[in-house]
């Protein structure tokens, strides 16, 4: 990668914040910053657009996690499981993702988005209390099978993770948003450091402006958090669907293109 100009950075910088508070909120932060990558770095190799993500998501999960920690103080039992498992696949999937082409995930993500999306809309009293659906072994066998795959995923391209992890949160373990959330973030923090500690290795991060996007991220990351929390469940699944709704509008006309391409 080419040393920005002073506007690129600064484009770059407000893509970081936006990234941050969405990401913070409801995950899915990596569909806003790896498009603002891409475009800024036209000539870049796509593993260093991953691994400079993952370094500014790095950044923003970190401050999340800690804020949603300290303020929700998500149950133990299931975060550390999902988040050790996540850790692993996320490091196995960037392993493979030098050898897997982006547009291959793009029409399943797609449909995927819309299945979570109109799960959420048709149900509206999904996600506002805890009612957990498993007990036991068995509920902790359903976070760590969901934090494996989600983890392979964040490693091996990364974007809508966090909204993957709320949604199977929220729909399948029976979670409040606020409180799928919380733990979300603690997962997605796990799968951001595997993936970069593997696209460091592999020098594949740009550190300067991944620390410059990754201080925006954070920032908005923090004021994230914060609205989550004092906003509750009911805002979180308001943002969730709304966020949702404009990824699957920007994959979508990604496949369209290609297709016409």
């Amino acid at each position: 990668m080419d040393d920005p100009s002073l506007w690129t950075f600064a484009l770059l910088a407000l893509a970081g914040l936006f990234a941050g508070f969405v990401d913070a909120v409801v995950g899915g932060g990596g569909l806003v910053l790896l498009p603002a990558l891409v475009i800024a770095f036209p000539g870049a190799a796509p593993v260093q657009v991953l691994g400079t993500n993952k370094l500014a998501g790095t950044c923003g999960t970190t401050v999340s996690s800690l804020t949603y920690y300290r303020r929700v103080r998500p149950d133990p039992r299931t975060f550390v499981p999902l988040m050790v498992v996540a850790f692993l696949g996320s490091a196995l999937g960037a392993v493979a993702a030098s050898h897997i082409p982006a547009s291959a995930f793009d029409p399943l993500i797609l449909v995927a988005l819309v299945v979570v999306g109109a799960y959420v809309l048709l149900r509206p009293d999904l996600g506002e209390v805890t009612a957990l659906r498993f007990s036991g072994h068995r509920h902790t066998a359903a976070a760590v099978l969901a934090g494996l795959a989600i983890g392979f995923y964040d490693g091996a391209l990364g974007p809508g993770t966090g909204s993957f992890f709320v949604f199977t949160l929220v729909g399948l373990l029976g979670y409040s948003f606020l409180e799928a959330s919380a733990k979300a973030r603690i997962a997605n923090w796990a799968t951001n450091v595997a993936a970069l500690l593997v696209f460091a290795a592999q020098g594949a991060v740009v550190w300067k402006i991944g620390l410059v996007v990754g201080a925006c991220n954070l920032l908005g990351s923090y004021v994230g958090a914060r609205t989550a929390v004092a906003r509750g469940s009911r805002f979180v699944r308001v943002f969730f669907i709304v966020v949702v709704s404009a990824f699957i509008v920007r994959i979508g006309w990604d496949v369209v293109t290609s297709l016409g391409a």
